[in-house]
């Protein structure tokens, strides 16, 4: 069985697969040791892959459980053409292997809603091409509070959303929201002019709050990315 973590600039994804069937999964605010134990007490863990953003790594961790520290050099099943491969996010990487095996031969379009909104295209040839980056729904309510000297940080309820705001915290509320949502739809419009047989999929923490189109398209699924690092982990196994 795999052992698989994901920290993100939020959370911490944590996931237990047999070959490729999610048994198991969890979600961390913080990198614990010790949940991270009571939450594979029960599997038989053979190997494990650490994917992290942030600069600092837990040696500690790497080291107990043998895991594979995914990076800009771990052998990949795909071709990146991209110009800054060491600037590139992991997660945005797993993100496209994940998809590429969910639609294989297929240009895929990953939109990930998390505390950035990424855009990252894959290639039916099996290139991964690039995308975007944007801020998301708590980055642009922050940046609202932070820049500002009177408008306050809101707390975000969908709810609470109408498009036309009839006090200041609803407007920015307003803001927020149908802003993300016109983003989102606009960039799917233009990679699909461009690439007509495009195959969407949204995941991320607030992927489930917006509605986008088109819905024949659209393949949501959360765990792409754990899905990816789990392809990663045993195509690196089997190089071995």
């Amino acid at each position: 069985m795999n052992l698989i973590i994901d920290q993100g600039n939020t959370h911490v994804k944590l996931a237990v697969f047999e070959q490729d069937k999610l048994l198991a999964h969890q979600v961390l605010t913080e990198m614990n040791e010790t949940l991270i134990s009571a939450f594979i007490a029960n599997y038989a863990i053979k190997k494990g892959i650490l994917s992290s953003v942030k600069k600092e790594k837990p040696t500690q961790l790497l080291k107990k459980y043998n895991l594979l520290q995914f990076s800009s050099v771990t052998p990949l099943p795909l071709t990146l053409n991209y110009k800054t491969p060491t600037t590139l996010g992991l997660d945005r990487i797993a993100a496209v292997v994940g998809a590429q095996q969910q639609y294989p031969n297929t240009n895929v379009l990953v939109v990930d809603m998390g505390t950035c909104i990424t855009y990252d295209f894959l290639d039916q040839e099996g290139v991964y091409w690039g995308g975007a980056i944007s801020p998301g729904l708590q980055i642009r309510f922050k940046a609202m509070e932070h820049y500002t000297d009177q408008l306050p940080l809101v707390s975000f309820k969908k709810e609470g959303v109408k498009l036309v705001g009839d006090t200041t915290e609803s407007a920015i509320m307003a803001g927020g929201y149908y802003g993300i949502e016109a983003e989102v739809n606009g960039m799917i419009q233009k990679y699909i002019q461009q690439y007509k047989d495009l195959q969407i999929i949204i995941t991320g923490g607030d992927g489930n709050l917006f509605d986008i189109a088109p819905k024949n398209r659209i393949f949501a699924d959360e765990f792409i990315v754990l899905k990816g690092l789990n392809k990663i982990l045993n195509d690196n196994d089997k190089i071995k």
